[in-house]
């Protein structure tokens, strides 16, 4: 069981011994471009993924397992595509098939046998992962303020937390007895995590790893650093930063309030967090400004996205995609510190019907082509003969 109690009489001590400490460096690392990071192919995709498996869901849930594009022809803000659904579909032959429907002649689409085999998977990896799941979304609760958190947070993570996209809507199929919906202020709806006395303590990935490693003394916890190759430090980052690893760790389970926001301990619980709820998603990685709506419900400074800048061992931002993508490097630099998803398989195996639709559409250009070559031949030929 999960632990809900804040362990307020642990850091009390810690507070008052660190909290006074004020030696925040302004510290700037140039940002090095990484090749290895920046084409992770199912980071790279997840964006247009995720308008895919909307769309997927959509179909799958008419009762005829098929659409006319005018069901879906103007929604393309709440699918996130921004091109027209009808062009978007045609994107992806190996997953959509268009047909004529009965009415008008107009195009309707349904699941290909493959789309539909793996949606079955699908859907079979997340009634296997369903404490799994819950786990996660239970932790992502834990670390926040309260134990509590709105519902349009909970449905903002769905996606990176691997959560179907109509997991609040059957609330008891997929919540346990820990969860609760209640009202917060404003008239917002939340969810959050009953609290007992007496639960085991939540210990992070870090304090896990740590415990694997030396025992139960995880006070002090160093981050793993992965740098990118070539990357060189000024001495006085370094020593900086060998300073900031000898901090008191301060886990995102446990209670910040008596912490010294401009403190680097204040600094090190907030890499903490974002270590923590990065190790949560499904391919450890989410968009920065997808994060910044989390700063009141977690605690987190005005310029948490600065953690970011000024941790580039521990995190790495990639600009593709016309956006910033903030991954953490451990899981990819070292394969047993954090559990693999349960969902990222069948995600890779969408990921790989998305390239296969890339194949088909280039043999249908290619078929084109040579057919129409051959009409202008016979045109030049019978020119000739004229």
């Amino acid at each position: 069981m999960l632990s809900i109690s804040r362990h307020a009489k642990t850091l009390k001590t810690l507070a008052s011994s660190c909290t006074q400490k004020r030696t925040y460096v302004d510290v700037y690392m140039k940002w090095k471009k990484d090749h290895y990071f920046d084409n992770i192919e199912h980071i790279l995709r997840s964006s247009q993924l995720k308008s895919v498996l909307a769309l997927k869901n959509c179909i799958v849930q008419d009762p005829n397992r098929c659409i006319p594009i005018s069901s879906v022809s103007k929604k393309m803000l709440q699918f996130d595509v921004s091109t027209k659904i009808a062009k978007f579909l045609r994107q992806f032959p190996s997953i959509f098939e268009e047909f004529v429907g009965p009415d008008y002649n107009l195009p309707w689409f349904k699941l290909t046998p493959e789309a539909a085999e793996l949606d079955r998977e699908e859907r079979l990896v997340y009634q296997n992962s369903a404490e799994d799941l819950r786990h996660r979304l239970r932790k992502l609760i834990l670390m926040s303020k309260d134990n509590v958190l709105p519902l349009s947070i909970v449905q903002g993570m769905k996606w990176y937390l691997g959560l179907p996209d109509d997991y609040l809507q059957f609330p008891e199929m997929n919540l346990d007895s820990s969860f609760r919906f209640v009202d917060m202020e404003d008239g917002v709806k939340g969810l959050a995590v009953n609290c007992f006395d007496g639960e085991k303590k939540v210990l992070s990935v870090l304090q896990k790893n740590a415990m694997k490693k030396r025992g139960g003394d995880y006070s002090a916890i160093e981050f793993p650093l992965f740098p990118s190759k070539g990357c060189r430090l000024r001495v006085k980052i370094e020593d900086w930063l060998k300073e900031f690893q000898q901090l008191p760790y301060v886990s995102p389970y446990d209670d910040y309030s008596r912490l010294d926001p401009s403190s680097d301990v204040a600094e090190k619980r907030v890499v903490g967090f974002l270590h923590e709820l990065l190790c949560l998603f499904v391919d450890h990685s989410a968009e920065r400004k997808k994060l910044l709506c989390l700063k009141k419900h977690f605690g987190l400074p005005q310029k948490v996205h600065k953690a970011f800048e000024r941790h580039p061992q521990i995190f790495y931002l990639s600009m593709k995609n016309k956006t910033c993508t903030a991954i953490l490097r451990e899981p990819y630099r070292d394969k047993t510190s954090v559990e693999t998803h349960p969902v990222l398989a069948v995600r890779k195996k969408y990921i790989q019907l998305m390239k296969n639709s890339e194949l088909i559409l280039k043999s249908r250009r290619s078929s084109y082509e040579f057919s129409n070559e051959g009409i202008v031949e016979k045109d030049l030929d019978l020119d000739f003969e004229g």
